[in-house]
């Protein structure tokens, strides 16, 4: 029992082994054999990142420094060629169509980096073998233009082609050192330099993968959290929206059922167009019931009221929210300019909601600042301008900074309003907002008030 369990356990090892072994021949083969000579060119430096680099170079030449990188591998790839063609004849004239191929296979793969990389590490292959197999040249040169080659093409491409190419290299070189019958008490100590070499390369591409996935997941957090903050400030206007049209509503059924009872022998049409209105009311408040049941969350914002049954606040409760803040610390001045008058409700509870929301922000981002609330009545509509000054201590880190600003965008929005959000020269913050009033909706509050 003991020796077939042990074969068991012998064979699943090798079964492990096969399937790590066909699977790093997979990946090799995919890296560097399928499409290697694909064309996969090297962009030009972001405008941001030459700025950082070289900010004290003229506006003007900026934009040809993108290309900053291009040119040293250009420079370099020239002088490779030039080297190889100087090497055993200093400055003189070079003889020989074969130094002349090698030195192009030598020189060509480091600017072949900059379009076909993958092709350019076995281009480069081909003129270290030919350096190493006789071709007049020392291997020196050869070796660490390929050293090179292969540098660019990880920081061109990804982290694990550097153990690639590493193996496949020194396999070959092994490989042609026994056939040549050469001595190979080299090739150990330069297997070694070259593949701390590429580690360290590769470990810099990796970090910088990394980071560019940090800030690409970072982006994406901060646009899913933008977004998620918008729908939740769509849902509260959904609830608010809901009480404002309900309060209207149910007024026009209660007025419908009463009509007909204040009217001596009512016609039955008129009875009859009166229970139609009274029934499409009803229904409506039913829709508008099951509507807000889905757009409802269940955790209400912190503002809300513990009493899903009490009112709508509006800028008639402004001394009392005033209050509040004071009371969390908060020093704050109201001014109100023009007639006070009624506004549609949606208007009311808007401007209540900004000014709200305005001063929760005061308390969050600008701790022990002073703050004033503007309030103007003016003819076409009611203007908002919150302010607050610089912040005397430190705020603490909120995760939510800056969302209810699109809280109080999407409120004037939806009241076809203009708003306004920016900091001030002195540190503060203003937040300026237009509510706009059709004049019939003005008409109509004077009305119903008197």
């Amino acid at each position: 029992m003991n020796q077939t369990t042990h074969t068991s356990q012998t064979q699943d090892n090798l079964r492990s082994e096969a399937r790590i072994a066909r699977g790093a021949l997979h990946w090799l083969r995919q890296d560097l054999f399928v499409d290697a000579f694909a064309f996969h060119p090297m962009p030009p430096l972001e405008d941001a990142k030459v700025a950082r680099w070289v900010p004290w170079l003229p506006e003007r030449l900026r934009h040809g420094a993108r290309w900053l990188p291009h040119s040293i591998v250009g420079l370099f790839a020239g002088c490779v060629f030039l080297a190889t063609l100087a090497e055993r004849h200093g400055l003189g004239p070079v003889h020989g169509v074969f130094n002349w191929i090698v030195s192009l296979l030598l020189a060509g793969p480091v600017a072949l980096t900059l379009f076909r990389p993958v092709g350019a590490f076995w281009l480069s292959l081909v003129g270290f073998v030919l350096a190493m197999g006789g071709s007049g040249l020392s291997s020196p040169l050869a070796y660490f233009t390929h050293l090179a080659v292969m540098t660019l093409v990880v920081l061109r491409t990804r982290p694990r082609l550097a153990l690639e190419m590493w193996l496949v290299t020194f396999a070959v070189a092994g490989v042609l050192t026994s056939v040549v019958s050469a001595n190979a008490g080299e090739l150990p100590p330069v297997a070694v330099f070259s593949g701390l070499m590429l580690t360290a390369v590769a470990a810099v591409r990796a970090w910088r993968e990394e980071r560019r996935h940090v800030v690409e997941t970072q982006t994406a957090t901060a646009e899913e959290r933008s977004r998620r903050t918008l729908l939740e400030e769509r849902a509260t206007i959904a609830r608010e929206l809901h009480d404002v049209v309900a309060h209207h509503m149910s007024v026009i059924a209660i007025q419908a059922e009463a009509a007909p009872y204040r009217v001596k022998d009512t016609p039955p049409e008129l009875a009859t167009s009166f229970a139609t209105i009274r029934e499409n009311a009803v229904a409506a408040l039913t829709e508008l019931r099951r509507i807000l049941g889905v757009v409802r969350s269940e955790d209400p914002d912190a503002f809300a009221e513990s009493d899903p049954e009490a009112p709508q606040p509006t800028l008639a409760s402004l001394e009392s929210l005033l209050d509040s803040v004071r009371g969390a610390g908060l020093i704050v001045e109201a001014v109100i300019t023009g007639a006070p008058r009624p506004l549609p409700q949606g208007v009311e509870l808007s401007a209540y909601r900004i000014v709200q929301e305005a001063l929760s922000n005061a308390l969050r981002h600008s701790p022990g600042a002073e703050a004033r609330v503007e309030i103007s009545y003016v003819l076409g509509g009611i203007g908002l301008r919150i302010i607050n000054g610089a912040p005397s201590r430190l705020a603490k880190p909120s995760p939510g900074a800056g969302h209810g600003v699109l809280g109080m965008r999407e409120r004037v929005q939806m009241l076809g309003g203009e708003m306004t959000a920016d900091h001030t020269e002195d540190g503060g913050f203003e937040i300026a907002a237009f509510l706009p009033v059709a004049k019939t909706s003005t008409k109509a509050a004077g009305e119903t008030t008197a």
